[in-house]
């Protein structure tokens, strides 16, 4: 028995080191950036402002929360050079390829590793005794919080908008759906930590 037990040991969590290789990680970095670009995808113009309302932002938040601050700033980064280099990962409204990071709307695609990393390390370092959910939901606010800020911030200098312009333009008409898409991810978040849980 004494011969058994420590030959064992190594082998009682491979999934975890399979998970941590870097081919694993690459492989979710890919996944991630392929997820965001449907959601990209998935959008719908609206008349008054060049922001179309997409499902971009959800795709960034439940990404951060679900690889981590590191992994998830890193899929943001390759998601951006991806659409630097002209594949179709961006809204199709608009400019394609790099022009895209220095126009109106660059400031909200520049904030998304920032928020993705907001939103994995503010799920991860909040009091362990709260839910998940409600985790998953405060990260999501403070992720939500530089996406709106540099992406108002940039359409106010590149369109020349005034302050109350851009509130409503870039701000306010997509505050009730960022609430929704907050809730979806954290509710996604939620259930995937019940599920690790679950299995270890």
């Amino acid at each position: 028995m004494q011969s058994v037990l420590p030959n064992s040991l190594p082998i009682a969590q491979p999934s975890k080191a399979l998970q941590n290789s870097l081919p694993a990680r690459l492989a979710l970095s890919v996944a991630a950036t392929a997820l965001i670009a449907i959601c990209a995808h998935t959008s719908l113009p609206l008349p008054f402002t060049v922001v179309p309302l997409s499902l971009q932002t959800f795709a960034v938040i439940l990404i951060g929360t679900l690889l981590g601050p590191v992994a998830g700033f890193c899929s943001m980064i390759l998601y951006l050079a991806e659409g630097a280099a002209g594949l179709p990962v961006f809204t199709p409204y608009g400019p394609a390829g790099i022009v895209r990071l220095i126009g109106p709307t660059a400031g909200y695609l520049f904030s998304y590793p920032l928020a993705a990393a907001c939103a994995g390390l503010f799920t991860r370092s909040l009091r362990p005794s709260s839910s998940n959910f409600t985790n998953g939901i405060l990260g999501g606010i403070v992720a939500t919080l530089p996406i709106f800020v540099l992406g108002a911030t940039s359409m106010a200098y590149f369109a020349h908008l005034h302050t109350t312009t851009v509130w409503h333009v870039a701000i306010a008409p997509f505050i009730p759906g960022e609430l929704i898409k907050i809730t979806a991810a954290a509710g996604i978040f939620s259930a995937t930590q019940r599920w690790r849980q679950a299995r270890s």
